[in-house]
């Protein structure tokens, strides 16, 4: 008779790449908050299932949630080999993981084992990965270099790293994987906020990727990224780390940011919204003053004095506190925004690392 394989998941790691394909039979709720990179979600249970079996569990009794549980199990199970699995070919390898106790992934691993796959199920599921990310994400960031990009508002270090990344540098975009520009207007349309479990995930995986032998670029950062927490051991890493400050002209900073920040034109609401909440710092006279530019549709002069009274005496006070190399910042001084000005910054960055590291 073939059972499945068991396997934890410092062992999983080190397989990652032999598994044809890894399966979170999860709820969807479950997947959606989190899950180990490239899975894909069959639910064994889905959202309401799960909450039905929950509560009979508590209010009736273990047997009888289990006696339902099985049956909504094998009924999904079965419809997930019939619609997504049927073509696969006896060597197919899947990894199958749950929550943690290997229930809802052992009754998925028997199925597929006694079909005649090698499937592998995760000793301890979800939350065994989840242990695994927040040792790697305390303990390995200091084996990293870190290149911090300084640079007040709008200066153009997220289009700096893109085109670091474009000509092959190491690049942690920590704004990207958050889904957020970082500041209180950095919402981005249609684009919610992963949570702060697939945040960490995001960075994890990422870092994967990377060389230990190679600078890595990142961007700097305040703690919080719209509402997610820049772990705080990649927080102190990049505060000791070396930075290069990217000098952009205000007239261009202003520009830039009037691209970024387009769909504010069409959606002042929105605008005033994340206006209001700067009331506290410069009181209701102002507020009220820039939401009048908002609704006027005079973009580049609200940015310029955000800029000039908001963002920019801010990032003055904060950088050079938190920063401790930002006093021997190498400068970049870049005159516009073109693509060909970010890749001449890019490359004067580069060579400046390159020298730096001989």
């Amino acid at each position: 008779m073939k059972y499945p394989e068991l396997l934890d998941f410092p062992e999983v790691f080190k397989r990652r790449t032999k598994f044809d394909t890894i399966i979170d039979v999860r709820s969807p709720a479950e997947f959606a908050e989190d899950h180990i990179a490239h899975a894909i979600n069959c639910p064994v249970l889905d959202n309401e299932e799960r909450i039905i079996v929950g509560t009979m569990y508590k209010q009736i009794g273990s047997f009888e949630a289990k006696r339902l549980g099985a049956a909504l199990v094998a009924k999904n199970i079965g419809l997930h080999i019939e619609n997504l699995f049927q073509d696969k070919p006896r060597d197919w390898k899947p990894l199958i993981y749950c929550w943690r106790g290997g229930n809802r992934s052992g009754a998925m691993a028997h199925i597929f084992a006694r079909i005649g796959w090698p499937a592998v199920q995760l000793i301890g599921g979800y939350k065994a990965y989840r242990q695994f990310v927040n040792l790697n994400l305390s303990t390995e960031l200091q084996q990293f270099q870190w290149q911090v990009l300084c640079g007040p508002t709008g200066s153009g270090k997220s289009r700096c790293l893109q085109t670091l990344a474009g000509l092959g540098a190491q690049v942690l975009d920590l704004e990207q994987l958050a889904a957020h520009r970082g500041s209180v207007l950095g919402d981005i349309p249609e684009h919610a906020q992963p949570s702060q479990k697939q945040f960490e995930s995001r960075i994890f995986e990422q870092l994967q990727q990377f060389d230990e032998q190679k600078l890595v670029y990142v961007e700097a950062e305040s703690k919080k990224i719209g509402n997610l927490r820049v772990p705080e051991n990649l927080m102190q890493a990049m505060r000791a780390s070396g930075c290069i400050q990217i000098l952009l002209p205000l007239e261009k900073r202003v520009e830039l940011l009037v691209k970024e920040y387009a769909h504010f034109m069409h959606d002042t609401e929105s605008l005033n919204k994340q206006l209001h909440f700067l009331t506290a710092l410069h009181g209701k006279e102002k507020i009220s003053g820039w939401k009048q530019m908002a609704e006027a549709g005079e973009l580049p002069q609200l940015v310029k004095e955000l800029l000039e009274q908001h963002y920019d005496p801010a990032y003055g006070k904060s950088i050079a506190r938190n920063f401790v190399r930002y006093a021997k910042a190498k400068q970049i001084v870049q005159e516009d925004i073109g693509e060909s000005d970010f890749y001449e910054s890019a490359l004067q960055i580069l060579r400046f690392c390159e020298s730096q590291s001989h």
